[in-house]
């Protein structure tokens, strides 16, 4: 399984056999600090993470990503509106806020296909308060064929069963007793 927070940060986890896999350097699961996959959008904005490198996952997917995205994109957008209230725009019809969340959806599907490619999981898990965005499972779920190195993908993208904390939930349920 990978589970993903996508929230005010990008995070991952991989678990294997009902363990968490940590690797040698500790850092499995995270994919929020590898550059973006832009083979299918050609012009990608040159983002500047706080991690010091360009183009990470996390300054497209994370909430503050997707807002700057939008205002960007839409000029004369609030810079008050957050992922969302700009989720809540789509939604209502917002032709700039669509088009947004239509880029964050398909980001999201090369994004995941690039883990889908290396470990295909058997499912991919969305946590973090972004998760909660409606349709973000058919959505990515719908795209991410066109990423994936398969004549069908089989991984599907669930919700978290227990709410947009779930990553903490786990975490305290694995700490030493």
């Amino acid at each position: 399984m990978f589970g993903v927070i996508l929230g005010t940060g990008v995070g991952g986890a991989i678990v294997h056999d009902g363990k968490v896999w940590v690797g040698p350097n500790a850092i499995a699961g995270e994919w929020g600090h590898n550059e973006m996959p832009s083979r299918t959008e050609p012009g990608l904005p040159n983002t500047r993470c706080y991690c010091g490198r360009r183009r990470c996952i996390e300054t497209f997917l994370s909430g503050p990503g997707l807002a700057a995205d939008h205002r960007l994109s839409a000029p004369g957008a609030s810079a008050t509106l957050d992922a969302t209230a700009i989720a809540a725009l789509a939604r209502a019809g917002d032709a700039a806020a669509r088009a947004t969340m239509a880029r964050f959806y398909q980001r999201l599907a090369g994004a995941l296909a690039t883990v889908i490619n290396v470990l295909d999981p058997d499912v991919v898990v969305l946590g973090g308060g972004l998760s909660n965005i409606e349709p973000i499972c058919d959505e990515v779920g719908a795209r991410l064929p066109a990423h994936v190195f398969s004549d069908a993908v089989a991984t599907p993208v669930v919700r978290n069963r227990h709410g947009d904390s779930s990553g903490v939930r786990g975490a305290a349920w694995l700490w030493p007793p």
